[in-house]
């Protein structure tokens, strides 16, 4: 009978009484070890295969002891660099006499699962979208009309919400100082938003009689 079993990393083809050489083992010296991991077991004509190990099949050795493999001489040299190393290694090992070999009986595979078929999925109902909600409520209105305010100015409020007359008449001075403060010039909010409820009430003659007592939009 004879066995094919891994041991410390390595495969090894035993039969009983066999010594073998293995990568060394904690085991201490003189005692007796067991190995499970018996890839395949024959006896005579019958051969018996694991998938991938044998259930129950365990294969026993003994320590005999502890040494070192012959010295393996490794040699690193570089071309036209002058670089020339040269190291010796022996491996630690242990030698086994192997003592029996027991099997009782195939691992069978596992049988494969069959992967189940994923179900479709079914698209969440998409939720009705909003209507974007309006920065200025009604049509953009001439904001230049208004004593103090040039292109610039108007875009600038244009952009910050503030389109009508009735957008510029809600809004406080301070608020309307800070939107344009990155435009040039010095510019005076005061009656602005004054002046754009006059515009927004369609009071233009009382606007404009205003405006003419204005200097740039300052009282």
């Amino acid at each position: 009978m004879y066995a094919v079993v891994e041991i410390a990393g390595h495969q090894f083809k035993v039969e009983k009484d066999q010594k073998v050489f293995v990568n060394r083992l904690q085991t201490e010296e003189g005692k007796k070890v067991s190995f499970d991991n018996v890839l395949l077991i024959g006896d005579g004509d019958k051969v018996t295969v694991g998938a991938p190990a044998i259930n129950g099949a365990q294969v026993g050795a003994k320590v005999v002891k502890h040494l070192k493999g012959d010295k393996v001489i490794v040699f690193k040299k570089k071309r036209r660099k002058g670089y020339r190393v040269k190291n010796g290694h022996r491996q630690a090992l242990t030698e086994l006499v192997i003592e029996s070999i027991v099997a009782s009986g195939a691992k069978k595979a596992a049988p494969k699962k069959e992967a189940k078929k994923a179900e479709p999925k079914v698209a969440a109902p998409k939720a009705e979208a909003k209507p974007a909600a309006k920065k200025a409520t009604g049509k953009a209105d001439d904001l230049k009309k208004i004593e103090g305010i040039g292109p610039k100015i108007a875009s600038t409020l244009v952009e910050a919400g503030i389109a009508t007359y009735a957008d510029l008449a809600a809004a406080k001075p301070e608020a309307i100082s800070e939107i344009i403060a990155n435009v040039r010039g010095n510019h005076v909010t005061d009656t602005w938003p004054a002046q754009a409820k006059l515009a927004a009430e369609g009071k233009w003659d009382e606007l404009k009689k205003w405006q003419d007592e204005l200097d740039g939009g300052k009282a």
